[in-house]
């Protein structure tokens, strides 16, 4: 299951010490049925309070949302959330972790259990499903997180620096069982990432956002030989992409050495 998400002059603003800290200022962005998307930023540029708003856990004060063509408020019950931090319960074994989306919706024990253990096998999970979250690896913990995410079938995956703090091996790992996913069921996802190298690897297209308050400062379509991130890295094209996202970014140090990793 996958939807069309567009978004049209989206604006929030903070109150800070009785005034208005404007965050997001008219953002427009768009993204098609079963495309991955990623928004890229300078710190404290909006990209998760958009998410937020887009998730339901926020308000916004201006702009619309609309969901394959219907006006919607936010995205609650239609999207899965992932943010950098796990937050697995660490009461809950593996398998009741995955769960949780599903007891939420009130699916039966029996039917959510073979369906959370098919995304385990999948996941390499499996053996390790009576296993408490202190007992995994930060790699695994993400894999269970992303299990989690997914289980429900949600219409849209919203990831918010799900990879960041795993070790770069780890990282191209979980990449990559992502996009394999994500293509194989169609899903249309929108990942926040400070990592210009991963935006590029995983990403059909990218929206930059300008400094605080965030609006939309360019999209850039990728077209690269291959969906595999290892592969996508190794795109003569890759290296452009970097530095022409690198100037939009006003970063002064882009490197070819990233498409090279």
């Amino acid at each position: 299951m996958s939807a069309a998400l567009s978004i049209a002059g989206l604006s929030k603003a903070f109150s800070h010490g009785g005034q208005a800290l404007p965050v997001l200022d008219g953002i427009d962005l768009h993204v098609q049925a079963g495309e991955f998307v990623s928004i890229i930023g300078p710190s404290g540029c909006g990209k998760s309070t958009l998410f937020n708003i887009l998730s339901g856990l926020l308000p916004h004060d201006r702009g619309s949302i609309q969901l394959d063509g219907q006006p919607v408020q936010h995205l609650r019950g239609r999207v899965g959330y992932m943010l950098q931090r796990d937050l697995l319960m660490p009461w809950r074994s593996v398998l009741d972790n995955v769960l949780v989306g599903l007891e939420l919706r009130k699916v039966p024990r029996a039917e959510a259990v073979e369906r959370a253990r098919a995304y385990l096998s999948a996941f390499g999970l499996l053996p390790f499903q009576d296993h408490y979250p202190k007992q995994l690896s930060g790699g695994m913990r993400q894999r269970v997180a992303l299990a989690r995410t997914l289980l429900p079938n949600p219409d849209i995956l919203l990831l918010d620096e799900p990879f960041s703090a795993l070790d770069y091996q780890t990282r191209l790992y979980l990449e990559a069982m992502l996009v394999d996913t994500a293509s194989r069921e169609g899903k249309t996802v929108i990942l926040v990432t400070h990592d210009i190298d991963e935006a590029i690897a995983l990403s059909q297209r990218i929206y930059v956002l300008s400094a605080r308050p965030g609006r939309v400062k360019s999209e850039q379509r990728i077209e690269l030989s291959s969906r595999s991130p290892l592969q996508a890295r190794h795109d003569p094209r890759f290296a452009g992409y970097f530095d022409l996202l690198c100037r939009e970014l006003d970063i002064q140090t882009a490197s070819p050495l990233a498409g090279a990793q």
